[in-house]
């Protein structure tokens, strides 16, 4: 496991110890419980002249995950390690969502402002809400860490990802200027490399559409690597549907147009976009901040004879990586959930109200998604139950166990371990 961390009385981060000397203190009651994640003890008496080993906090950051390490450079020691889950595609579907759902309603001339337009201005350096999120996620845990962890250094990987050669391996020289319409038009281009053809039932000689592979409704670009040509009955037919699904009688026709298609680039753009503005981000914590390459990170894992994880990069990113001590190490596995919506009424699949959340979040001193242990000892569902809950302003709370929902528990059984911080944990 990872280590402990550890505050004195006054809040300053103090040595981080071995859990079996956690449970020693606790025992003696020296020390409180201060957080459940990451877990942290505080000194009930004042300490002092005691010695602190400085750590480095070092940080690989990706589009889904960001794998994070503390490593003490002196001992090679990995004191803590997480691995961070981004809500970044998460935070665009919504954003999608609520676009089409205002579109619609406007279209149907229900009572709804009008749509407004250039009266917004984008201030320097601005980042689309999906991105930004990335950036804040990992600022907003380098700072809980700084509290608990004696942190003096951030290693960072700076890593660029060149998105033509990742589809074209074999590209040089002009090539990359010139692209893949070079000489064509849109619509030629698409003719030639589908053979004049409907790509979904092979038709000929009828009037072709330009049709989206993976469908726009659903995040598809307009990418040339997503167009191809059907059929009007196709092109209906299919609608929205994905590829997979619409072609899976037709295993050899689907195997045809999935190996002209391409695979997104989502990922590498959200890293590229966002590398230099988390560099910033970190700098402005006062700390001295060091970056390495994506190929000196996997350099020095290979080295060392380290598995691929989000985790371990982390450990091994920069020069400053000594011999990694990683016996014993399970990362905290860090969800980040957001912290709700300002929505206060819900719609249904085609925008139309269908129940009203309540104006006042807390019940009884509880919130949804706070982490509290039940123990009731009367009734049907006597037990512990340990979990988040689903408040309701009855009083009777459900609380989501491994186990699965359990429903109807009352408050007064209820112990808060952890307040809702947007996050989700799991070891």
């Amino acid at each position: 496991m990872c280590k402990v961390f550890v505050i004195d009385t006054n809040k300053q981060p103090l040595n981080p110890v071995h859990p079996a000397q956690a449970r020693q203190l606790l025992r003696n009651k020296k020390v409180a419980v201060y957080r459940r994640f990451p877990f942290t003890l505080i000194l009930k008496e004042s300490c002092s002249d005691i010695p602190v080993s400085l750590l480095r906090l070092k940080l690989d950051p990706g589009a889904k995950y960001t794998g994070i390490a503390l490593v003490n450079d002196s001992t090679g020691e990995v004191v803590f390690a997480a691995e961070l889950k981004h809500r970044g595609f998460t935070i665009r579907d919504a954003l999608t969502s609520r676009r089409q759902l205002r579109r619609s309603r406007r279209s149907r001339k229900t009572r709804y402002r009008q749509p407004r337009f250039l009266n917004r201005t984008r201030p320097e350096g601005w980042l689309a809400p999906s991105l930004q999120s990335r950036i804040e996620n990992i600022k907003t845990w380098v700072n809980r860490l700084q509290k608990i962890a004696p942190i003096q250094f951030i290693s960072q990987e700076l890593v660029k990802f060149d998105m033509q050669l990742i589809r074209r391996p074999d590209i040089q020289g002009k090539e990359y200027q010139q692209g893949e319409l070079v000489g064509y038009e849109t619509r030629q281009y698409l003719l030639e490399k589908w053979q004049r053809e409907c790509a979904y039932c092979g038709i000929k000689d009828v009037p072709l559409q330009i049709e989206h592979i993976h469908p726009r409704a659903k995040g598809g670009s307009n990418s040339i690597t997503n167009l191809t040509l059907s059929c009007e009955k196709c092109n209906t037919k299919k609608g929205t549907k994905d590829i997979n699904q619409f072609l899976k009688k037709d295993p050899v026709r689907l195997s045809k147009v999935l190996n002209h298609t391409k695979k997104p680039l989502a990922d590498a753009a959200a890293v590229n976009t966002t590398r230099f503005a988390l560099l910033e981000t970190l700098k402005s914590t006062g700390l001295s901040v060091e970056t390495g390459s994506g190929g000196l990170t996997k350099f020095n894992r290979t080295q060392q004879g380290l598995d691929k994880s989000h985790w371990l990069d982390a450990a091994c990113v920069g020069t400053s990586t000594p011999i990694l001590k990683i016996k014993g190490i399970r990362p905290l596995l860090i969800t980040a959930n957001g912290h709700g919506s300002r929505q206060s009424c819900r719609t249904d699949k085609y925008g139309f109200p269908s129940r009203h959340v309540p104006r006042h979040k807390f019940v009884q001193g509880f919130q949804t998604g706070d982490i509290v242990k039940a123990i009731v000892t009367k009734g049907k569902k006597i037990g512990t139950y340990i979990g988040r809950i689903a408040v309701r302003s009855t009083g009777s709370f459900n609380i989501s166990t491994k186990d699965g929902l359990v429903q109807g528990i009352s408050y007064k059984y209820c112990t808060t371990i952890h307040k809702k911080d947007g996050y989700g944990y799991a070891i």
